[in-house]
């Protein structure tokens, strides 16, 4: 392998590992939202079942 397919090789998976890793620390550290359960709408209000 020449050496400049090997700088492309290693700078491609240097910005891919970095934006892998930005944004799962993105979607670990977010702020859950305060939403109500779904499903309790769902439910019947006879309460059949």
């Amino acid at each position: 392998m020449n050496t400049s397919a090997l700088i492309l090789m290693i700078s491609t998976w240097t910005i891919v590992t970095c934006f892998a890793v930005y944004f799962f620390i993105k979607i670990l550290t977010a702020k859950k939202l305060d939403e109500p359960d779904s499903y309790l709408d769902n439910d019947d209000q006879t309460g059949n079942g």
